[in-house]
């Protein structure tokens, strides 16, 4: 098969995530930060959210935890979008450019459906995309092998027509066993080389 779409996740591919950028403006102490980011809003209670968990059960639930932090966690819930300082240098013109090009471009992205909901509207670049799978909405998260079967089935792609793009490399691994043909993002300059070499993408930088 001959590589005709591109797939993109979003965090660390298409933008910057890191939740630190929204509780460094909240606590000021860097050794409080560090712990509170550590035992309280960790990445790993966030991925309940990825997976599917309503924000309706998790925030009540770790503020009786942390009582102390509740206006922080609350923050989580209401400022989410304050972790995403902005795109990847280069990714939206690359984007932009597979556009023009008329390349079908889709997503699969590992994100809570109540955080997806308050950040889309914030970012244009995927009026781009044909169609994008969200983990919290359907409750399947990377690097479930279900979630690319029902990517090929949506999107509808035969095994081998899809470029899935992701800065995590048990993703790729994933994603390559099922179906798609991997690129472990690095930067937008690696990836604009590697969409050169499918003739997808015929641009100098």
């Amino acid at each position: 098969m001959t590589v005709r779409a591109v797939v993109f996740d979003v965090g660390n591919v298409l933008y910057h995530w890191n939740m630190r950028k929204l509780f460094a403006k909240l606590i000021h102490n860097v050794d409080e930060l560090d712990w509170f980011l550590a035992h309280v809003v960790t990445e790993e209670w966030h991925f309940q959210h990825d997976a599917g968990r309503p924000l309706a059960e998790m925030v009540p639930e770790r503020i009786a935890e942390f009582p102390a932090y509740a206006d922080h966690i609350n923050a989580y819930a209401t400022r989410f979008v304050e972790t995403i300082p902005g795109p990847v240098a280069g990714m939206i013109a690359l984007v932009d450019a597979l556009a023009a090009r008329k390349v079908p471009i889709f997503g699969i992205t590992n994100f809570g459906a109540e955080f997806w909901d308050q950040f889309r509207p914030t970012a244009p670049v995927f009026d781009h995309f044909t169609d994008i799978i969200v983990s919290g909405v359907e409750k399947l998260i990377k690097p479930d092998p279900a979630i690319y079967a029902l990517a090929l089935r949506r999107f509808g792609l035969a095994p081998g027509e899809g470029l899935f793009v992701d800065d995590r490399l048990e993703n790729i691994e994933s994603a390559a066993a099922n179906g798609f043909v991997g690129h472990h993002f690095k930067d937008a300059e690696t990836l604009r080389s590697a969409l050169n070499a499918l003739s997808l993408l015929i641009t100098a930088p």
